[in-house]
């Protein structure tokens, strides 16, 4: 595939949010973008359910930082925190054929910060955060033709808010927090199996990084490496690289690594090149820079900078674009921007 030059990427402003918030899940299904749930500037969970860019929808209650994935024409909202800033275990289910909302059957134990993947109508949730604050080693997968959830053999490594993401019958599950801390444990289930194996940890040990797929290969960037005792907080430029054939972590020069120091930022992959773009610098300054990463050259290169500042945003890349959506700059906004190559 032909790599995009850095000119044939733009900025395109899209119709804002109805309101301004801070982390909402959104989905991709049909073609359409669904954004669900989040935190007004409050902190307080909201019920929004809109797509865009039909007109909005409701009747979900007030949640945020739900786990949410779509089953043909279903869309699945799994736990998150209520309105009582305390996990959830209620699971509801979208027909968006019917325009409603059904309940399902609920986690066994009420959690936010769960990973979801699905494969073959099946979905498989790992990890969380429960009510006692302490991360969950569970891994549950739901069958949606019994509606009922199975508990598969336990993670090794407890956590909540991990990346996890399927290819062929595997699911690879990175990162993650324990407590305030971010952890550098790799994991990979076997569904057909049903096993885990442990890969190597993530070279750099660092919170609100992200990770991105691309072809064979699996990108950690970034982040934000948290200070201990007498060591001093840091934000990071680093990139590490993992392949998925081998096995193995590469070994990276730091002319590899990111051009500007960042952390909770929006990433991923357009086109056959890796894209970051804004986020939380050095000062702690909100960013408005964006950079593409050319796996040919081994190098980033700058793109045009984000129209609107920020950090914590949702993203998606729906349609060969990447959009991020809400976030914060000096409060919540309600930005809806995409950044796209040329003609899509």
């Amino acid at each position: 595939m032909e790599v995009p030059n850095v000119k044939d990427f733009q900025w395109k402003r899209l119709a804002p949010l109805p309101s301004r918030r801070v982390y909402c899940s959104l989905l991709e299904t049909g073609g359409q973008v669904y954004a669900i749930g989040g935190c007004d500037d409050n902190g307080v969970p909201m019920d929004c359910f809109e797509v865009y860019s039909p007109r909005p929808t409701s009747g979900l209650p007030s949640r945020a930082g739900v786990a949410v994935t779509a089953l043909g024409k279903r869309i699945m909202v799994i736990g998150g925190v209520g309105t009582n800033q305390l996990p959830l275990k209620v699971v509801e289910m979208y027909s968006i054929d019917e325009g409603k909302w059904k309940k399902r059957s609920m986690l066994r134990e009420a959690a936010m910060g769960i990973s979801v993947t699905a494969k073959d109508y099946r979905v498989y949730a790992a990890g969380g955060m429960g009510l006692d604050l302490r991360p969950h080693s569970h891994l549950q997968h739901y069958d949606m033709l019994k509606d009922m959830w199975v508990s598969l053999a336990p993670m090794p490594t407890p956590r909540y808010a991990a990346t996890s993401f399927l290819r062929g019958s595997k699911i690879y599950v990175l990162g993650g927090r324990q407590s305030k801390y971010a952890v550098n444990a790799f994991e990979v289930f076997d569904i057909e199996t049903r096993s885990w194996t442990k890969f190597p940890n993530i070279p750099c040990k660092r919170a609100f990084s992200s990770f991105v797929t691309l072809d064979s290969h699996l990108y950690s960037l970034g982040g934000l490496r948290q200070g201990r005792l007498y060591r001093q907080p840091k934000f990071l430029r680093t990139m590490d690289v993992f392949d998925m054939e081998q096995g193995g972590w590469l070994k990276m020069e730091r002319s590899f690594f990111l051009k500007k120091r960042r952390a909770d930022f929006v990433a991923g992959s357009l086109s056959g090149r890796v894209i970051v773009a804004g986020g939380l610098g050095n000062q702690p300054t909100v960013l408005e820079t964006a950079e593409a990463f050319h796996p040919g050259k081994n190098k980033w290169e700058i793109l045009p900078a984000m129209p609107t500042p920020r950090c914590a945003c949702s993203s998606i890349v729906v349609k060969n674009c990447l959009l991020a959506v809400g976030g914060v700059n000096q409060g919540l906004s309600d930005a809806v921007e995409a950044l796209c190559v040329s003609d899509s």
